[in-house]
């Protein structure tokens, strides 16, 4: 079970637990700073609305227990809060205006960067926040120089063999994927006999999708009445643990690659 700021992981590598003398002497020059960014919105009846930043810092906190302790990755405090609006008006939910959420970020790196920290991850744990991050990223890099990394965990292919194929399409929103990694790492917070299935009815599009062919604008009570898309019924604590252990050890050696990642050797001649 995930317990917020203890472990291994919050101890050697919370940045913030550091005194400004001690950050002044940080070898920077392969250091990685990782930013996690969620979200609190509904994730129907049985979820807390808090699912998307419990993930992220749960994930991080596992890949970091895995991480060599002489790697130079750093974690600061979590924006909670992401872009949610396709959930406002629905109780519990909490969002930051796109505008917001992109200033926020953007000064975070300005003061990371005047700290003398060269690498920045965007670690995002919600839907709603990928777009508009991909675009910070860039604005980030050309504004500080910084090289900037962006993911979300559940981009990495861990859960295609635990997963109907309908439910690795369509179960984007509190269906199995999220509840079971919810029922993992934080069982009390899952109200299990609330769970539901619920998929869109897109099988008469050929082109048009929720996330990759032809998309189209939506709020979440456009397309659901559940407030959830997916089949949360099919979640199991045991599915929750193998998808953060294979994540988690993707992590692992991936902040090891990203804190040795140069941007200029793209240009150096072979």
């Amino acid at each position: 079970m995930f317990t917020r700021y203890e472990g291994t992981a919050w101890e050697s590598k919370f940045l913030p637990r550091l005194t400004r003398k001690q950050i002044g002497e940080l070898p920077k020059e392969k250091a990685l700073v990782v930013l996690s960014i969620g979200a609190v919105e509904q994730h129907g009846d049985h979820m807390p609305v808090m699912t998307d930043a419990l993930i992220g810092e749960a994930t991080l906190t596992e890949a970091l227990e895995k991480l060599d302790p002489a790697e130079q990755v750093w974690v600061i405090p979590p924006i909670s809060y992401g872009k949610s609006n396709e959930h406002i008006g629905i109780p519990g939910t909490i969002s930051l205006s796109a505008a917001t959420l992109a200033g926020i970020v953007k000064d975070i790196a300005a003061s990371l960067q005047a700290s003398g920290f060269r690498r920045l991850l965007l670690f995002n744990t919600h839907g709603g926040n990928m777009d508009l991050l991909n675009v910070i990223s860039r604005e980030i890099r050309i504004a500080t120089g910084m090289m900037v990394f962006y993911l979300s965990p559940s981009s990495l292919d861990a859960a295609s063999d635990l997963m109907a194929p309908e439910e690795l399409e369509f179960g984007i929103h509190g269906g199995d994927y999220e509840t079971s990694i919810a029922m993992h790492v934080k069982p009390d917070w899952v109200q299990e006999q609330y769970r539901v299935k619920e998929m869109p009815r897109m099988e008469r599009f050929d082109y048009l999708t929720l996330e990759s062919k032809i998309r189209f604008a939506w709020k979440m009570d456009d397309i659901s009445a559940s407030g959830i898309l997916g089949d949360a019924t099919a979640a199991t604590a045991e599915k929750g643990r193998i998808i953060q252990e294979r994540v988690t050890d993707i992590l692992a050696k991936a902040f090891a690659e990203l804190s040795r990642f140069e941007i200029d050797e793209f240009l150096q001649v072979k």
